[in-house]
């Protein structure tokens, strides 16, 4: 008989004891999986279980990365943002609000003070002197004062009798820490249904959109966060419950609601403005009087400009600041959409300029009456102008036509 052969007696015992093992090492593999996981306490950690839907906190903010969740933000928040109706509004407003009715706007507002300051958008109020704000959802109406404006950021501020409402200030946060895919909140009132709240992330920064008056705001925080009629001027907020920006504007894509794209001014926007909104009542901005174009390798090379980027003047308005000094826009249309022929802006200031932002950038502290020095050149030829800065016009549409081609530009819903 062959020795090596387990005899059949053999075999159900051996096969018994390789099960009795592999089972125990599952066992141990599984129970040690549930204890991480906290399903099994083994009466040795603190650890709680949140119960609530939690959002993660920036790496901008310093924190210590558990965040907190949206009810939290909701409960602690919430009360400060505000249902804004504002009666009186022109019904040839510009701005198509789709929340307007009867010459009654509605829209957001977020209090920032125990003063009773209010922020809300510029186009929520536009042309109204009867404005009330609710605090409640069943609440009492309580009067508000529109005490500035500036429809060239979309932002204004209200004044309530802070004896006659309950406020609770939302703190403000800083819009130059925030990144792409930063998780954020919305508060506000779509389609009147009082202080509805969403969730998303910031899709995207530095985006440009178009001002009530016609005029650019820059550095916009783009959201996926659901934004509707009726939220405009309300805050977009950080996992830490801070304001970052004011939604304002959606892209719809021919609908009238919420397709995931949202635009909010940045509240370091409105943080900078408060100060002359407050105490003015408007802000008056330095005006070149110029359209201009962003310049890339391949536009430089096809139009065979002598450098590769700065602000190509493409239009000048009519007896502007820009055209009084000497400068030229461009005559010749291509098939870019670029109009060619003007000058090369590559300096205000002494500051280089490699695109439009940075022309605009220059002259922001600047004042109307200030006098800049502008490099540039015409063709190959380099030169120098000095402008005298004027006071930009009201609305973009009132300004004087060009002396040359110009362009335009899309807007969005506002909310």
């Amino acid at each position: 008989m062959n020795q090596n052969v387990p005899s059949p007696s053999r075999r159900p015992a051996l096969s018994s004891f390789l099960a009795a093992v592999l089972g125990g090492l599952v066992v141990l593999v599984v129970g040690a999986v549930l204890i991480a996981t906290d399903v099994i306490d083994t009466g040795d950690t603190t650890r709680e279980v949140v119960r609530g839907t939690s959002i993660s906190r920036p790496a901008t903010s310093g924190g210590d990365g558990e965040g907190r969740t949206v009810s939290g933000i909701y409960k602690e928040e919430g009360p400060g943002v505000v249902f804004v109706q504002a009666r009186g509004t022109s019904s040839d407003s510009p701005f198509g609000l789709p929340d307007q009715q009867g010459g009654t706007a509605t829209g957001s507002g977020f209090v920032v003070d125990k003063d009773g300051t209010v922020i809300t958008n510029a186009h929520v109020v536009e042309g109204s002197n009867d404005v009330s704000v609710r605090f409640e959802e069943e609440g009492e109406f309580v009067d508000a004062k529109v005490v500035g404006r500036d429809p060239s950021t979309d932002i204004a501020v209200l004044e309530v009798d802070p004896d006659k409402a309950k406020l609770q200030p939302i703190p403000l946060g800083d819009s130059s820490k925030v990144d792409v895919g930063d998780p954020v909140v919305a508060i506000g009132n779509p389609f009147g249904f009082t202080r509805t709240v969403t969730t998303g992330i910031v899709s995207a920064l530095q985006r440009q959109i178009e001002a009530p008056n016609g005029f650019p705001i820059r550095d916009v925080i783009q959201t996926d966060a659901s934004i509707n009629p009726g939220n405009s001027g309300g805050p977009l907020l950080d996992a830490d419950g801070r304001v970052i920006g004011i939604n304002s504007q959606i892209a719809t894509g021919g609908t009238r609601a919420s397709v995931g794209i949202g635009f909010a001014v940045p509240i370091n926007t409105a943080k900078s403005l408060l100060p002359s909104l407050k105490k003015d009542g408007k802000v008056e901005r330095p005006y070149l009087g110029v359209e201009m174009a962003r310049v890339t390798d391949q536009v430089a090379e096809d139009l065979n400009l002598p450098v590769g980027d700065g602000a190509l003047i493409t239009s000048v308005v009519r007896g502007g600041p820009a055209a009084r000094a000497g400068l030229t826009g461009g005559r010749t249309p291509t098939s870019g959409g670029i109009v060619a022929g003007g000058d090369l802006i590559v300096k205000v200031d002494g500051k280089a300029v490699k695109d439009p932002d940075d022309v605009a950038g220059a002259i922001a502290d600047d004042k109307p009456g200030d006098t800049v020095e502008v490099e540039y050149y015409r063709g190959e030829d380099k030169r120098t102008a000095r402008v005298k800065l004027g006071k930009r016009p009201t609305t973009l549409k009132s300004s004087q036509p060009s002396e040359d081609g110009g362009g335009g530009g899309g807007r969005g819903l506002f909310p």
